[in-house]
This record gives structure tokens, sequence and C-alpha cells, in this order.
């Protein structure tokens, strides 16, 4: 699967079924109306942190950009010079409303996370490695085998300044 034509698919499909402009789209999301056409044009990969804004915004699970619906496929969002690979390993689920991913951190990286919809819980399980999580404006590490549970509507983000790779899984539990 080329996951940037299905990102530029997805996100448009998505804001023409809501009959949004692309600037009513740029307001809900928080993410400019040029970064938005780029995208829809397949002309620039969105970062992780701007998926997240965008599915926010349009009040959808993150893992709806990653679904293809073309099993046994697993898609993987890796855009162009990131530090952080997020594969899905159970996408959206309607009646338990939850997305579970496997995220591979790389050293030195950063991501920051806006606020997800209200009432939006996540669940870190640091797998290998370490794993710096700033929740509620604090930083704590996270080692191997530990875990975070943490309201997901709220800023926070994630760092790993260890010597290899951090790998964890975040389960989001939507209201």
């Amino acid at each position: 699967m080329d996951i940037a034509a299905h990102l530029s698919a997805k996100l448009k499909a998505l804001r023409q079924a809501r009959g949004w402009s692309l600037t009513l789209a740029a307001e809900k999301t928080g993410v400019s109306k040029a970064m938005l056409g780029q995208i829809e044009r397949n002309e620039s990969s969105p970062t992780v942190a701007t998926l997240w804004k965008i599915a926010t915004g349009l009040n959808v699970p993150f893992s709806v950009f990653l679904q293809s619906g073309e099993p046994p496929e697993r898609p993987v969002f890796d855009p162009q010079n990131s530090d952080m690979v997020v594969v899905p390993l159970f996408p959206y689920d309607e009646q338990l409303r939850f997305d579970l991913f496997s995220i591979m951190l790389a050293p030195g990286a950063l991501s920051e996370s806006s606020p997800h919809d209200s009432g939006v819980i996540e669940h870190v399980t640091v797998i290998s490695g370490a794993l710096d999580m700033q929740v509620q404006g604090k930083w704590q590490t996270l080692r191997a085998g530990e875990g975070l549970r943490f309201a997901g509507d709220e800023a926070h983000g994630y760092r790993n300044s260890g010597p290899e790779r951090a790998h964890f899984h975040s389960l989001i539990h939507y209201p």
C-alpha cells in the first residue's frame, strides 16, 4: 500500500463527506489550509502529530488513516525523515472503541501530541528500551515492562533520550 496516496485519498474523502471546504477543515483541525491541500494532492506527507490533529479535528480514530481495507497487509505510518514508526496492531474497533498501535521511536526523537477528543484515555506500555513521557507538563521515564495510563485529551509528549530505539504499545480508548 502506498501510504501517502492512501492518506491523501482518505483525508479528501472524509472532508468531502462532511461537506467541508479546506478552510473549514483547517479551522476544525488546527492544520493550515495549505498543508491540508498538499496532503490531499499527495505533495506532502504529514507527521504523526499533524495526522493526530487531523484525526481529532475530523472526530475519527487515528487508525482510520492507516486502514486500507486490504487484509492481511499491516500498514506502517513512517513519513519521510520521521523518527517515529506507527503500526496498527488492532485498528479501531467500533464496539470496543479503541485502537492499539505498536510504535518505534528513534534515539533522540521527540513527538509532541496535541490533545485528542474529550474523554480519550491513552495507555502506553514500553516493550523495549526506555521512553520519556510528558503528561500534565511533567516528564517521567518508563522502562521495558512499565506502563502509564493518562488523559489523552490533554497535551502530552513522547521522547527517546536513550541510545537505542524505544518500542512501545499505545492503546487509545475513545469515549
